[in-house]
């Protein structure tokens, strides 16, 4: 991809599945990574696996709270010499009735997936305007943006959301230089959709309902999001990238 060499990039929610993965691509394009997640002990595993491949840091933060978000944005900046990319990929999901969700269930899906993708984005892109030399962020939207998955309603509506947000951040941030984009993907084969939903389910999911005929993997989304920060996609701004496998073309 044109343009990602010698950029410095955060990946929120990185320490394995998709974001591990868009870790390892954004190394592998010539860029120094930092990245974090909720468990201090996956963020030194996925750094440690990391390091062979270039420039590679992160630490432990729970974006759905304010002050880890401020921790860890002050110390990204300091790794990677200024913010230049952020990967918004940090969340949750679990399947379970509509009907059944506690309340406590619906505040950590919203935690997590909207409060923490807002608290990420607004303060690394403040950052970005005071430095004055534009960026990229691309949020993790989904599939579940577009149509009602049944057992996902917390989900589901996190993830609608961040579409409007996304497109929100996108008029007001556009004027500084800065793109924003949201990819949306559909099944992909992470440890996140293995323990969110049953195997039986996602597979007859895949069958039915993907023409491809087959779950996504995590560096295919990775890729996406390589592209989504390149200069390739200079002029794609606002916009919402599916990777699905032709699932929405049902």
């Amino acid at each position: 991809m044109r343009g990602l060499e010698g950029k410095g990039v955060l990946l929120a929610g990185a320490s394995r599945g998709i974001g591990q993965a868009a870790a390892r691509r954004f190394l592998e394009e010539g860029c120094r990574v930092f990245i974090c997640a909720r468990g201090a002990a996956g963020v030194e595993e996925a750094v440690r696996d990391l390091r062979a491949l270039g420039e590679v840091e992160g630490m432990a933060c729970d974006v759905s709270l304010e002050e880890d978000v401020e921790r860890l944005v002050e110390t990204a900046e300091r790794f990677l010499d200024g913010i230049d990319v952020l990967v918004n990929n940090a969340g949750v999901a679990w399947q379970e009735p509509f009907l059944e969700i506690t309340l406590e269930n619906w505040d950590r899906v919203l935690d997590i997936n909207l409060r923490g993708m807002f608290l990420v984005a607004q303060k690394v892109a403040a950052r970005m305007v005071t430095r004055g030399r534009g960026g990229a962020i691309v949020n993790m939207s989904s599939t579940n943006a577009f149509e009602g998955e049944p057992g996902y309603a917390h989900y589901n509506a996190s993830k609608g959301a961040i579409t409007m947000l996304t497109r929100t951040m996108a008029v007001e941030l556009g004027p500084h230089g800065i793109r924003v984009n949201a990819l949306c993907p559909g099944k992909i084969v992470t440890p996140l959709q293995a323990e969110a939903e049953d195997p039986e389910y996602t597979a007859r999911y895949v069958r039915e309902r993907i023409p491809l005929g087959r779950s996504g993997t995590p560096e295919e989304v990775a890729a996406a999001y390589a592209f989504l920060a390149s200069d390739d996609a200079s002029f794609i701004h606002g916009e919402l990238l599916v990777v699905d496998g032709g699932q929405l073309a049902m």
